[in-house]
């Protein structure tokens, strides 16, 4: 499956500047797989030593956040939008 993937900004150098990229993959596993495959160095900014998504990164396949769908193992249909938010924390 084809989906676009939005990268924020502090990963951006890992995309050449571009703030969206193509991807392949049935699920979000593979589509990060092929992120990796084609912009090395992102997967480890997404994912922790043991493979999960990193504590502090959001991800969203068509506005839906992974956290309370499926994970990893989320579905990417042809034509979906992911969008990887690092998480912002701070303030007063």
């Amino acid at each position: 499956m084809s989906v676009k993937v939005r990268i924020p900004t502090i990963l951006r150098t890992y995309t050449g500047g571009q703030a969206e990229v193509p991807a392949e993959g049935a699920t979000l596993s593979e589509v990060i797989a092929d992120l990796e495959r084609n912009h090395q160095g992102i997967a480890a900014r997404v994912l922790d030593d043991a493979g999960k998504l990193r504590r502090f990164v959001n991800v969203y396949v068509n506005d839906d956040d992974v956290r309370f769908e499926q994970g990893l193992e989320t579905p990417t249909p042809d034509g979906a939008g992911i969008s990887i938010i690092p998480a912002v924390a701070g303030g007063c």
